[in-house]
């Protein structure tokens, strides 16, 4: 049995692949960013950060053991987004992993800040500083995202 497959001339693997680009923008143009769940790292990252308050600061500091379960939470979260999108956060770009890295850091500085406030006994404040990493978070989870959807563009 012979296959007789021709070779496509270069005007029409031309006109393939334009149409394949084509189909790939409108695929990223419809794409909408699951804002609820980009909101829910935000949460996770105010829940962690808001976890300060509870803590007493000093010589006998002992860190709060919710911090793995935030991670737990924040995984569900990824998982959750990439089943409704189907976009994996492993190859979103580096844009997205300076936006990671912007929320780890940005997380960090806020527990920090927190801790110094409930040492002051200023335990209210910890709300403020729960409410930058929502906002931070969320921001950034968004950037991370719409970075994944460009990669996916020019792929």
């Amino acid at each position: 049995m012979e296959s007789h497959l021709q070779q496509p001339s270069r005007d029409a693997a031309r006109e393939a692949l334009n149409e394949l680009s084509a189909d790939r923008d409108r695929l990223a143009g419809s794409i909408r960013a699951p804002r609820s769940l980009l909101a829910g790292f935000g949460g996770v990252a105010a829940w962690w950060v808001g976890a300060a308050a509870t803590t007493s600061p000093g010589e006998n500091y002992e860190p709060p053991t919710m911090g793995w379960l935030a991670l737990a939470v924040a995984l569900v979260v990824v998982y959750l987004i990439q089943r409704d999108t189907g976009i994996r956060f492993r190859s979103m770009g580096p844009r997205a992993g300076l936006a990671l890295a912007g929320i780890i850091v940005a997380c960090l500085a806020l527990y920090s800040i927190s801790l110094g406030l409930v040492s002051f006994g200023l335990h209210w404040a910890v709300a403020l500083t729960s409410v930058a990493a929502f906002v931070l978070t969320t921001w950034l989870a968004g950037v991370a995202y719409r970075s994944a959807v460009e990669k996916l563009r020019r792929a």
